[in-house]
């Protein structure tokens, strides 16, 4: 079996939770290189992870390691560029979600891809959860018959975050819409089989990011820096009459916090957390709950995904595609918010 080279482009937390050691425990691949901008970073993850190569900057890397493959594991802002010139130099990209600050970088990496005749895989991670599976079976096999409304939700009562760039907008693009709620976006899509959205109304508030006095469930941000929502909302119409709402909030007064993905189908509807599917039976409402899913690693089962689809030279596992429809949405929603009217997801 040929080796498989992999290089990390961003080696901070997200590269060194899940990414890295979950490449390191397959056979036949190879961690060979990690750049990034902070040396700090980058000393201290290649210690840790025992990689010789390290470089300050990427297209160094591309240019020099013999790469087969790269995860961009950057802040949104730098997922477009490393990407689109790791596909040029002949690897296939594993990109963090979301898949770039908006919808034009997406496309630029989509066809790039398609140029390179290489792999583009989003890292939405939620959709190897065991009950994901389960119900995508399910709908697959027609249980719900025709999906006409859904809700993707992911509500923090207190959870703004307090390290990294996250409150940034110019190197995040928002705040928890496409931070967590994307999350739901993409497994609220994949769960209907990707309808076409064609527009979308939504309204985004910042109650808390700004004040110094709110409680701060994962650890203080910089109030004065913060320019993001810490909740925002949107209702998405597609091509084939459905409609979604998504919610999403660092911060709210809930009374706890949320994260689901329901659909309403002809036939009938599920809720993901926990898995349920309800229906009409036999004159009465039933409600079908899966037993003894297996436990699993959702960022051990991307990687797994991930190489197994290069090696077999088969589709990406989670398309570049999807994940600029899911950003696409996303900026249709943030640009509603801002002129007050529905806009077209472009």
């Amino acid at each position: 079996m040929k080796k498989l080279r992999v290089g990390i482009i961003g080696a901070g937390s997200i590269a060194q939770y899940a990414h890295i050691p979950n490449y390191q425990k397959i056979e036949g691949v190879e961690v060979t290189a990690f750049c990034d901008s902070n040396g700090e970073t980058l000393k201290s993850a290649a210690e840790k992870f025992g990689v010789k190569k390290t470089h300050t900057d990427y297209k160094k890397m591309l240019a020099t390691e013999k790469l087969d493959a790269v995860s961009v594991c950057t802040p949104n802002a730098h997922h477009a560029a490393p990407t689109i010139a790791a596909l040029q130099a002949g690897a296939h990209v594993l990109v963090e979600k979301p898949i770039a600050m908006n919808a034009g970088e997406g496309r630029r990496m989509v066809m790039a891809a398609r140029k390179a005749k290489r792999l583009l895989m989003v890292a939405f991670n939620q959709r190897w959860r065991a009950d994901v599976q389960y119900l995508k079976r399910s709908v697959e096999a027609g249980a719900l018959g025709d999906i006409y409304y859904a809700e993707a939700v992911y509500m923090r009562r207190s959870g703004i975050p307090g390290w990294g760039v996250f409150v940034d907008k110019a190197m995040s693009g928002g705040g928890p819409l496409i931070d967590v709620g994307v999350h739901m976006l993409d497994l609220a899509l994949y769960l209907m089989g990707h309808p076409k959205p064609t527009a979308a109304f939504g309204s985004s508030y910042t109650a808390f990011g700004k004040r110094s006095d709110a409680f701060a469930g994962m650890g203080r941000w910089d109030a004065e820096k913060f320019s993001v929502e810490d909740f925002g909302v949107g209702l998405v119409r597609f091509d084939n009459g459905a409609t979604l709402l998504l919610k999403a909030s660092w911060a709210a007064n809930i009374g706890e916090d949320q994260h689901h993905v329901m659909l309403m189908g002809t036939e009938a509807g599920l809720n993901t957390s926990p898995a349920r599917i309800f229906r009409h039976e036999q004159g009465s409402l039933v409600d079908v709950a899966p037993t003894r899913l297996p436990n699993v690693d959702t960022y051990s089962e991307e990687i797994v995904q991930f190489v197994k689809a290069i090696r077999e030279r088969a589709p990406s596992p989670v398309p570049g595609e999807h994940g600029l429809m899911a950003t696409a949405i996303l900026d249709a929603i943030y640009e509603s918010a801002a002129v007050g009217t529905e806009v077209a997801v472009k």
